[in-house]
């Protein structure tokens, strides 16, 4: 990655995963509490329609490269060294847009069958049980055949997972579960704000909470990406019960925040994994270290009986529709 590649990128999307949320916005600006220093009164302005930033308290501004070198208080090279590590999704959408062809083509969707892809899971802490929920992918990228476990979102793009390799393809987007009659897409189901919500940033956590879970009727909402918060919030507007269970870093407590100021019936399971980064990480730690599930002991519910607010019926996990894909 050059510079002229990220200045590109949306530094919305770059402050918000460095865990800096706007305390005000509309389309064409947003303003920020100085992320270089403590202050009570946001002076830190974001100009969407150029993508450039002003701190009016110190009078300095600039672009994305500008504001990690400050962030950072590194040199240019060290900032494009850390940008390429991360996994910008306006990044990969204007690298798309750019290509009048695609540098990838999806050969198969398939039900999960490789042995590899079944290990992962195993080391991930996820058993057949969640198969219904994702598929196995294979994919060429230049010459290279290639296979990942997808996760499809409500536009038809892909979340990939494998032992090396962590992307998506084709457009960004949430992704929609429910847990009711397991079906993927959600948009068309009536009742919304009947039902209760499941909230998370990536999808093995996800599956993780679909592997302990065992009566929780509802849906599941997962970002994809923590750039896709506001979406996320619309979708959420339809919801009277909403469960939180993001990670415990900086991102994810900023967008915990976010969501319960926008929802203040919101509430926050993070605490069921305090120690551990997310949901998944607990997971594998409980059974790499043998812990009973004293949840499932306890409760028919997850992850307390007193918590989280689920159905009473058990759910069915079969009949998969799996990708509604238009070939």
């Amino acid at each position: 990655m050059n510079c002229k590649q990220f200045n590109s990128i949306s530094l919305e999307e770059v402050l918000l995963s460095l865990g800096h949320l706007p305390t005000k916005q509309n389309e064409k600006e947003a303003w920020y509490l100085n992320p270089f220093a403590s202050e009570s009164q946001a002076s830190f302005k974001l100009d969407k329609r150029i993508n450039a930033w002003y701190l009016h308290s110190e009078g300095v501004g600039g672009n994305n490269t500008d504001f990690m070198k400050r962030y950072l208080n590194a040199a240019v090279n060290e900032v494009l060294d850390w940008a390429q590590k991360q996994n910008f999704s306006s990044f990969h959408q204007q690298q798309q847009i750019k290509k009048s062809e695609p540098n990838y083509t999806i050969d198969e969707i398939l039900n999960i069958h490789n042995p590899n892809l079944k290990k992962y899971l195993q080391v991930r802490g996820l058993s057949p049980k969640i198969y219904n929920y994702i598929k196995e992918v294979r994919f060429t990228v230049g010459d290279k055949k290639l296979y990942a476990i997808g996760f499809e979102n409500l536009s038809g793009g892909i979340e990939l997972r494998n032992s090396f390799y962590k992307g998506s393809l084709l457009k960004k987007d949430i992704s929609m579960l429910n847990l009711n009659s397991n079906i993927q897409d959600t948009s068309n189901l009536e009742d919304e704000n009947t039902r209760g919500v499941a909230v998370f940033e990536g999808f093995m956590d996800a599956l993780s909470f679909i592997e302990m879970q065992k009566s929780f009727r509802g849906d599941i909402l997962v970002m994809n990406s923590i750039a896709l918060l506001n979406k996320s919030i619309d979708h959420l507007k339809n919801y009277s019960d909403i469960n939180l269970f993001l990670d415990n870093d900086n991102a994810g407590i900023k967008c915990k925040s976010q969501i319960i100021k926008s929802f203040s019936q919101a509430k926050d399971h993070s605490g069921l994994y305090s120690n551990h980064k997310d949901l998944n990480e607990f997971l594998i730690h409980r059974i790499k270290n043998n812990v009973p599930n004293k949840l499932g002991k306890r409760s028919e519910k997850f992850p307390e009986a007193d918590e989280l607010q689920v159905r009473n019926q058990e759910p069915e996990l079969k009949n998969s529709n799996g990708f509604k894909r238009k070939r």
